[in-house]
């Protein structure tokens, strides 16, 4: 189980960004949480196979059709207890 947090900064929020990483993560089987951030960015927080995380942040530097991302970055984080993946 590979444990990462993403921060993903450009036009993310107000445009479903969101909701469509919560329903690529569904689709990889990767647990965590899309949240906005005061500063306009949007953090990611991820728990899952290496592959399936791996993908997901290939994922989050494209984003959903409405976004713009420019910029991606991540780290790995100490475990976490998600059960699922939740927006907020």
């Amino acid at each position: 189980m590979r444990y990462m947090q993403a921060r993903v900064i450009g036009h993310v929020q107000g445009v479903g960004f969101r909701q469509a990483t919560a329903q690529r993560a569904r689709e990889l089987d990767v647990v965590g949480y899309a949240r906005n951030c005061d500063d306009g960015s949007v953090e990611v927080g991820m728990a899952g196979s290496d592959d399936n995380v791996t993908t997901l942040i290939d994922w989050l530097e494209t984003g959903s059709p409405s976004s713009r991302v420019d910029q991606v970055t991540s780290e790995e984080i100490a475990p976490q207890q998600w059960s699922d993946f939740q927006t907020g």
